[in-house]
C-alpha cells in the first residue's frame, strides 16, 4: 500500500529514543489518543446510533428513515471503496473532521422533519446521501488509527476501549431520549431530543482538531507509528488495487463485512419500532447500546488479547464465540418473529409497553443483540489488525470493510422501505451472519500468524520518489 517509508529499511520496527515527558506523555499516549477518537465517535456516530436505534429515526412512520438510510448506505458503500486513498492523501485528522460534518446535517434534517412532517422528507433523504460520503471518511480514518496505534499484543484492548467509548454515545443519546419521552403518548420523539443530539454532534466536529499529529505518535513498546506521505492521487489509486491484489485473503472477510450492519434493520425497525411504544423503544435502545460496551470489552480483553494463547488460537476462540452468539440471538429472535407480520403490526392499536407482561423477555433479546453486534464488529476489526500494522494499508482495508458493510445495509434498508416481509429480512440476516463466519474460517487458518512480518505488511510501499512498488516484484523492502 502506498505510504511513506523512512530512510532505514526497518523504520517501522525501529525503537525510538525520543519520549514525551510530563503531561505531554499522557497526551501522546496511544490509548489516550484512542480515547479521544472514541469521543469523536461518541458525539457523532454515537448520536446517529441512538437515533437509529429508536426505529424509524424516532418517527411514527419509518419509511422516511428507511429511505434516508438507503441513500446513506448507498453513498457510504461507493465512497468507502476509495476513502482509504482519500485518507492517505489528506491525513486522518482532516479526514475525520470532514467526516463529522455529515452527522450534524443528518440529525438536523430529522429536527426539520419533526417541524415540517409533510414537506421535509426529501431533505432527510438528501442529508442521508451526504452523510454516506462523510461516514466513509470518518470510519476509514478511525480504522487506520485504531489499528495502527496499538502494538500487536494490545489491539483487542484498544479496539474494545474505542468501541466502549463510542457506544457510550449511543447510551447517553438513548438516555436523553428515554428521559424526554418517558411519559410521552405521541409514539415519536419531541424536538428537544433532536436538539440535544444536534448540540452533542456539533461538539464532536471540533474534537479531531485537538488530536495529536500521527507523525509524533510512539507506541507503548517504543516503536514509531508509520507516517503518511500524502502521495499523489494516481499513486494512491494504484496502491488501492495493489493492496487488494497482493493480500487476497482480505476477500475471505468480505461476507463477514457484508453482514456486519445488515441485522440492524430487523433489530431496530422490524422488532423495536414494530412492537413497542416510544417509552419501550427508548429503554430498549438504552440497554442495547449499554450492552455493546460490555460486549466489546469482554471479547477484546478476555478472548482476543489473551497473550498466553497463540494469536491464531485467539482468532478461533473469537470465531467460536460469534458462532454461538449467532444461534442464540437468532433462535431467540425467531421465537418472537413468528408471532407477528407487517400486516398484523399495522392493525395494532396499542404497542407493548415496559410494564406489559412479556416485556422482560423481549428486552433481554435486545441486550443480547447488542452484545452480539459489539462482538462481531470488534472481531472484524481485530482480524484486519492481525493482517497488518501499516496505517495506510489498514485505511484501505477499513475502506473495503465499510464499503461492503454499507452495500449490505443499503440493500436491506431498501427492502424494509418497500415492505418486504419481516420474516424474510430476519432469515436473510441469520443466513448471512452464519455464512460470513464460514468464509472467515479459512482466512484465520491461512493468514493469522503470531506476528505480522514486515514483508507481509509492506506489500506495496512508497519509495522516496513517491512511486508505488510491489515488494514481490522488487525483491522485498
Amino acid at each position: 500500500m502506498a505510504r511513506t517509508m523512512a530512510s532505514s529499511p526497518s523504520a517501522d520496527e525501529q525503537v525510538t529514543s525520543k519520549r514525551h515527558k510530563g503531561l505531554w506523555a499522557l497526551y501522546y499516549h496511544p490509548l489516550f489518543q484512542i480515547c479521544m477518537l472514541g469521543f469523536v465517535c461518541f458525539m457523532c456516530p454515537g448520536m446517529f446510533n441512538a437515533l437509529t436505534g429508536l426505529g424509524g429515526g424516532g418517527q411514527v412512520d419509518a419509511r422516511t428513515a428507511s429511505n434516508a438510510n438507503t441513500a446513506l448506505y448507498s453513498t457510504f458503500a461507493f465512497f468507502s471503496f476509495f476513502s482509504g486513498s482519500i485518507n492517505n492523501v489528506l491525513g486522518p485528522r482532516t479526514t475525520l473532521t470532514f467526516g463529522t460534518l455529515g452527522y450534524a446535517l443528518f440529525i438536523g434534517s430529522f429536527l426539520t422533519d419533526n417541524i415540517h412532517p409533510t414537506t421535509a422528507g426529501p431533505f432527510v433523504v438528501a442529508a442521508g446521501a451526504v452523510l454516506g460520503l462523510c461516514a466513509a471518511l470518518l470510519w476509514t480514518a478511525q480504522g487506520s488509527l485504531v489499528l495502527s496505534y496499538p502494538t500487536e499484543a494490545e489491539k483487542g484492548k484498544y479496539i474494545g476501549v474505542f468501541w466502549a467509548i463510542f457506544n457510550l454515545g449511543g447510551v447517553v443519546g438513548a438516555a436523553v431520549s428515554l428521559g424526554q419521552n418517558f411519559n410521552s403518548e405521541a409514539n415519536q420523539v419531541g424536538n428537544g431530543t433532536y436538539i440535544g443530539f444536534l448540540i452533542l454532534t456539533l461538539i464532536g466536529v471540533a474534537i479531531p482538531g485537538l488530536m495529536a499529529d500521527p507523525k509524533k505518535m510512539i507506541r507503548t513498546d517504543g516503536t514509531k507509528v508509520e507516517t503518511y506521505r500524502h502521495p499523489s492521487w494516481k499513486t494512491e489509486i494504484y496502491g488501492l488495487w495493489l493492496a487488494l491484489r497482493t493480500d487476497l485473503m482480505i476477500v475471505m472477510l468480505f461476507p463477514m463485512f457484508y453482514a456486519s450492519n445488515y441485522f440492524y434493520t430487523w433489530q431496530f425497525n422490524d422488532y423495536n419500532a414494530a412492537l413497542f411504544d416510544i417509552r419501550a423503544r427508548s429503554l430498549n435502545n438504552f440497554v442495547y447500546w449499554l450492552s455493546q460496551i460490555a460486549g466489546s470489552l469482554a471479547i477484546g480483553t478476555l478472548v482476543l488479547d489473551q497473550a498466553r494463547f497463540s494469536r491464531r488460537a485467539r482468532a478461533y476462540a473469537g470465531w467460536t464465540t460469534l458462532l454461538v452468539m449467532v444461534f442464540i440471538v437468532n433462535v431467540w429472535g425467531y421465537y418472537y418473529q413468528k408471532t407477528y407480520t407487517r400486516e398484523s403490526v399495522a392493525l395494532l392499536t396499542r404497542k407493548m409497553d415496559i410494564y406489559d407482561r412479556g416485556y422482560v423477555g423481549h428486552v433481554w433479546l435486545m441486550i443480547f443483540c447488542g452484545l452480539f453486534d459489539a462482538m462481531w464488529q470488534t472481531t472484524a476489526y481485530w482480524l484486519m489488525g492481525a493482517m497488518s500494522n501499516d496505517p495506510s494499508k489498514l485505511a484501505v482495508f477499513t475502506g473495503f470493510y465499510k464499503s461492503i458493510q454499507s452495500a449490505g445495509a443499503a440493500g436491506v434498508w431498501r427492502a424494509d422501505a418497500v415492505g418486504i416481509p419481516y420474516m424474510n429480512i430476519f432469515l436473510s440476516s441469520w443466513c448471512l451472519t452464519a455464512a460470513g463466519l464460514l468464509f472467515a474460517l479459512p482466512m484465520i487458518y491461512l493468514r493469522v500468524k503470531n506476528h505480522t512480518e514486515l514483508k507481509e505488511e509492506a506489500l506495496a510501499h512508497m519509495a522516496e520518489t513517491g512511486e508505488a512498488c510491489d515488494p514481490k516484484k522488487e525483491g522485498g523492502v
